[in-house]
């Protein structure tokens, strides 16, 4: 495929069609104020918005850059493969009809297969979108309204949907925006590929991308690595948050994974960070665009009122934000600021006494600040200016810039509501560095995100290679007893025991394994429930009883373990839109209760294991909760490793493993339970 630069970063532009998209294309680009060239096409018209128009592509005077092809689905298709034989640039295709139609047109599929054929290297966007904007060149290939304008540098977007791109155009937060970009189809340009071409301008300063589905995880992995290699953020918006079980499976761990789960995943992995909404994806989009990625979570927060001051520390509570308390330093040169009436904290209420002294607020501004601290708010909701005097906030805001340029650290006025910062105080808070805000919940959202994206970024490695394997058509489950003994052949400690036939045999096993004893009918999902496990059997009596009360046509006997901190869940599944996942959870019966859980993409390092146990509800468990024992941690890691061992050595094969309980013991650990569900 040719490169996409020439595509985005068109001096010629080709508007293939006759109708109002095209004009619009047209009058958009005029409006702009694109400096290239524009030739439009159409068969029988002279001119279209007073242009001259050209009968064919093969007519027009040289390949164009990028094509707007804005003629029914059929036409795109030949104008597509006359502009390949060109030496077009590339193209955007308005048109719909394509795969997005499968379900009612079953002729859309094809129609997409043929498109992509005949575009040969020329790449296209779409079919089924509107295009782009890039605000930095002054071209518009977008053939509707749209609220943004030119910028020297600023953050690009893109998503599938042709709406959501639009209305964040139109947003009046200040948000320098250089590129939109929709997708659409995504037939022959991904999302992750044009994102990928993004980050080679230097004038992009992070990206944003609302994402539906993640199509090849290969691009995303070259995206993000790239991205890490250059220090540029990327913030995603991602739907399909419900947390569904899959179907088809009979382990927990599935339902405790969840689509989202491996989502989370995934992105987790690749060091894009998430976010949940619009306003939260524009204002993360700002505070990185301005501040870039942060160290950290450490604020400061100042305003002129008390409840104010209340509502941003409970805000930052629910959000986990930290507020450091202040140095001794600060204490005297605050309360030099601003008198004995005062009570200095952080945040911290400064009053109103000093409302009309700008050095006193400049000096107040600068004390709050310093090396510990990520980013400093300064709350302040402005006045309306249809009905009001907005004069007096003017020391405000020359007290926050000077305190900025003085200190050379990260500053942000936050308004509560984002009608009270107005649109042109936002781009001078920008010109001047300073991150313009609204609404707490959004901006301490966009602080967790902008801080783990600069823990991420700050690592010196990326990753290993995502985990890939295909799907076996087929699948069986083994019996316990084979999975574990499969297990153990990698390391996996599992108790001693033995696999029988009748209740008869499994007395007279009984003291050859040793009691205490454990009873469980096999090849029965979720024994407890169906009364098929028997535990602490003391003699061969208990065990032969314990048989006979089982409806099963097998039946696994083995040693009681009795070393018991903590019980796990171990377990591997199949997500076919993020790849392999594993699960790390509260195990036994607190499996489903209380739904405690980590995700990981394999392959995972001792570290990734490591963290993903420190983040379980149950942590303090496993690290000695009140004096108690710890589990022998090391081993536990070991334990997780060698089960991604065994999967790496039967990827093709496997479809889930589930170890719960995993029991966890000061010295040993132990899988007690094991499912495997694996290629026929």
């Amino acid at each position: 495929m040719r490169e996409l630069n020439r595509l985005l970063q068109p001096k010629t532009i080709a508007v293939i069609g006759g109708g109002v998209w095209c004009e619009s294309i047209i009058n958009e680009c005029q409006k702009i104020g694109f400096s290239g060239s524009i030739w439009p096409v159409h068969p029988s018209k002279d001119k279209i918005a007073n242009i001259k128009a050209y009968k064919s592509v093969n007519d027009l005077p040289a390949p164009p850059d990028a094509a707007f092809i804005g003629v029914n689905r059929e036409t795109t298709i030949s104008v597509v493969k006359d502009l390949n034989q060109l030496g077009a640039g590339g193209a955007v295709c308005f048109a719909s009809g394509f795969l997005e139609s499968k379900a009612e047109d079953i002729t859309g599929e094809k129609l997409q297969n043929d498109l992509i054929k005949t575009s040969g290297t020329m790449p296209f966007l779409g079919p089924n979108c509107y295009g782009f904007i890039n605000y930095l060149d002054k071209a518009a290939l977008w053939p509707d309204q749209h609220g943004g304008g030119h910028v020297e540098k600023g953050v690009a977007i893109l998503t599938q949907s042709s709406n959501i791109a639009i209305n964040m155009t139109m947003q009046k937060r200040g948000l320098p925006i250089a590129y939109v970009l929709t997708l659409g189809n995504q037939a022959k340009v991904s999302l992750a590929q044009a994102a990928n071409a993004l980050l080679d301008d230097s004038r992009v300063t992070a990206l944003g991308c609302h994402i539906e589905g993640f199509g090849d995880i290969s691009q995303f992995e070259s995206l993000a690595r790239k991205a890490h290699k250059m220090g540029k953020p990327i913030i995603t918006l991602k739907a399909g948050k419900s947390d569904q079980a899959r179907h088809n499976t009979i382990s927990h761990t599935a339902s405790l994974a969840g689509t989202d789960k491996g989502a989370q995943a995934l992105l987790d992995r690749l060091g894009i960070g998430r976010v949940h909404n619009i306003p939260d994806f524009i204002e993360t989009l700002k505070l990185l665009h301005v501040c870039g990625p942060l160290k950290g979570e450490n604020i400061a927060s100042l305003s002129c009122s008390g409840g104010e001051a209340s509502l941003m520390a409970d805000t930052g509570l629910e959000a986990g934000i930290i507020f450091p308390p202040l140095e001794h330093a600060q204490i005297e040169q605050l309360r030099h600021c601003l008198g004995p009436k005062v009570a200095v904290a952080n945040p911290l209420d400064y009053h109103t006494y000093i409302w009309h002294d700008v050095q006193a607020l400049q000096d107040t501004f600068s004390a709050m600040t310093g090396p510990n601290i990520d980013l400093t708010f300064i709350l302040l909701d402005f006045p309306r200016a249809d009905k009001c005097d907005a004069s007096a906030w003017e020391n405000v805001l020359g007290a926050v810039e000077a305190a900025a340029k003085i200190t050379g650290r990260p500053f942000s006025v936050l308004s509560s509501l984002p009608e009270n910062m107005p649109e042109q105080i936002a781009t001078r808070l920008i010109k001047s560095g300073i991150v313009p805000m609204c609404g707490f919940n959004q901006a301490l959202a966009a602080v967790k995100t902008a801080a783990s994206l600069g823990t991420y970024l700050s690592r010196s490695t990326f990753p290993l290679p995502i985990l890939s394997a295909n799907s076996p058509d087929s699948t069986t489950i083994m019996s316990e007893y084979e999975a574990k003994i499969d297990l153990s052949e990698f390391g996996i400690k599992i108790p001693k025991g033995k696999s029988v036939k009748s209740a008869t045999d499994a007395a007279d096993i009984a003291e050859k394994i040793g009691f205490p004893l454990v009873v469980k009918g096999e090849n029965i999902a979720h024994k407890s429930e169906h009364a098929a496990v028997y535990l602490n059997l003391l003699n061969k009596e208990d065990v032969f009883q314990a048989a006979n009360k089982i409806k099963s046509s097998s039946y696994l006997v083995e040693n009681m373990v009795g070393d018991n901190i903590a019980e796990l869940l171990i377990g591997v599944t199949r997500d076919e839109a993020h790849g392999l996942l594993l699960t790390i959870a509260a195990g036994g019966i607190y499996t489903e209760v209380l739904k405690d859980s980590q995700s990981l993409i394999l392959p995972v390092t001792e570290k990734d294991v490591d963290d993903a146990l420190s983040k379980l509800k149950i942590a303090p468990l496993l690290e000695g909760y009140r004096q108690k024992p710890t589990i022998n941690r090391q081993e536990l890691i070991d334990t997780v490793l060698a089960l991604q061992s065994y999967i790496k050595a039967n990827a093709d094969q496997i479809e889930e493993v589930e170890i719960n309980p995993l029991i966890c013991g000061q010295k040993d650990i132990i899988a007690a339970d094991a499912l495997i569900r694996i290629a026929t």
